[in-house]
């Protein structure tokens, strides 16, 4: 994978007994490691560390590949495949001279193939080893997905044709980026699903194909843009296709009927609504639970950030606090779980709570994340809390948990803690880039159920209170009241002097 600065949402991978499990299981890896058993003791290659014909064919005949006649082209060349990966990952090891290498022709006895140091430490069973290897399988896979061999994708494709892919015009360097590019978009959109597990539901083709091409800011795609997303999805369905072995990904090929019948409406409008069955024939894509292993330790080497849910059970409160702001909802209650379990519960509300001070930008993101952890505290916690009662930003929101935990005598707050409680949740919430529809309906009904909500706001002695009044200026759907809001931002800011 290419050089990244990249930072990814947090993923929970399985046990590694369960990935090794997984990776034995693989097509690719299970015909490169009876390819390797099979070699025992010695097996004649040629200079180019290829299977004699003869030997070729009992290789298939080895991976039940060579039925029949008719299969026995295609039986041939998916066992030269898997004889490559036994090569390329160590599975099995070449030894031919010099010599050899340079003067015999292909085809002909140059040297002899042995079981690999690879073999030795998959059969010993040793779980990392296993993943290691597989591993090694699964990136000369992707390479050759990089670089595919044209007529095999067009074995792949029923009509026999290589949609996307131009023999005379096909880079495989560009080819390797948009692929890294596209997998670990895949990888993120499959992170932000908020399950809990790395069994995601697949995403959909055209939407990951929008994510590599639709700019952010753009609310409706031209039809130059719509179309360059029909062209990355046959440019993703042919990698695909050929990735599927490996492991890494499930994939469910585009209908190509669908494509026939209706060529010129190609892919459908990002967010455009589909039925299930109707999206299904565009594609469908997901990471397996070993892909979301095996690409996250490529995009690690590679230098992005890319953190597992658990990896904050020994991180300080305001690690964890400062971490889980940009946590996807389920990943972050997760991780909370896991931080509070070997803690106890009065104890680690006082760190959270320690943690949620302060006046910086963070801290409004802080806070909120403090407010929903405690949420998963039990009521052996209630003296952290009232501790905080009567402290300025933390007072609100202890009164909150208090409430909500059915404590008696919690004391009623003023108005000046219910409005600085209020910005500064608004402003968590602005910082953490929340769905703007959303936020325009909190907005619009903030300012319904409180009269005079803006002389009151400008008021408040937060550090962001002109910045959420202005916020709430373009996000109210009312002009009048989006007019007040801006007034009341820039009392805020005469007031502070800004």
């Amino acid at each position: 994978m290419s050089a990244s600065p990249l930072v990814l949402p947090p993923v929970r991978l399985l046990p590694v007994d369960d990935l090794a499990q997984l990776a034995l299981a693989v097509p690719l890896l299970d015909r490169a490691l009876r390819l390797a058993r099979w070699a025992a003791p010695v097996r004649v290659v040629d200079a180019m560390g290829e299977l004699l014909d003869a030997d070729l064919v009992a290789a298939a005949e080895e991976l039940g590949l060579a039925a029949g006649e008719a299969e026995d082209e295609d039986g041939l060349g998916e066992t030269a495949q898997a004889w490559a990966v036994a090569v390329d990952t160590g599975l099995v090891e070449l030894e031919i001279e010099e010599e050899a290498e340079e003067s015999t022709p292909p085809g002909e006895a140059a040297g002899r193939a042995v079981p690999g140091e690879a073999y030795e430490r998959v059969t010993a069973g040793a779980p990392q080893d296993v993943l290691e290897v597989w591993l090694a399988a699964a990136e000369a896979a992707l390479a050759e997905a990089a670089s595919p061999d044209i007529e095999h994708l067009r074995d792949v494709m029923d009509d026999g044709d290589v949609p996307g892919a131009d023999e005379h015009d096909w880079d495989p360097d560009e080819e390797a980026e948009f692929l890294d590019t596209a997998l670990a978009n895949l990888y993120t959109l499959m992170a932000l699903d908020d399950a809990t597990e790395t069994s995601q539901g697949a995403v959909p083709l055209p939407v990951l194909a929008a994510s590599l091409v639709v700019p952010d800011e753009m609310e409706q795609p031209s039809d130059a843009v719509l179309e360059e997303v029909t062209e990355v999805m046959m440019r993703l369905d042919d990698h695909f296709r050929l990735l599927a072995p490996s492991g890494l990904l499930d994939y469910q090929p585009v209908d190509e009927a669908l494509i026939e019948e209706d060529e010129a409406a190609g892919a459908p409008e990002p967010g455009e609504e589909l039925d299930p069955d109707e999206i299904s024939r565009y594609g469908l894509v997901r990471l397996t639970p070993l892909g979301v292993h095996g690409l996250r330790e490529l995009l690690v080497d590679a230098g992005a950030s890319a953190p597992l849910v658990g990896d904050l059970a020994g991180a300080t409160g305001t690690e964890l606090l400062d971490a889980l702001a940009g946590y996807p909802d389920q990943a972050a209650r997760t991780e909370a779980e896991l931080w509070l379990k070997d803690r106890k519960p009065v104890d680690a509300a006082r760190e959270l709570l320690a943690a949620a001070r302060g006046d910086d930008e963070a801290a409004p993101g802080r806070r909120l994340m403090c407010q929903q952890t405690l949420t998963l505290v039990g009521a052996e916690a209630e003296p952290a809390l009232r501790e905080v009662l009567d402290d300025r930003q933390l007072g609100g929101l202890a009164r909150v948990w208090l409430t909500e935990s059915g404590a008696s005598d919690v004391p009623t707050p003023d108005a000046d803690m219910i409005f600085w409680l209020t910005i500064d949740t608004l402003a968590a919430q602005l910082a953490a880039d929340d769905d703007t529809e959303l936020l325009s309906d909190l907005v619009r009904d903030l300012v319904a159920r409180h009269d005079g909500f803006f002389d009151a706001a400008w008021r408040v002695e937060h550090p962001a209170t002109a910045d959420v009044l202005e916020a709430m200026g373009r996000l109210h759907p009312d002009r009048r009241a989006a007019k007040d809001a801006r007034k009341a931002a820039f009392k805020a800011r005469s007031r502070d002097g800004a």
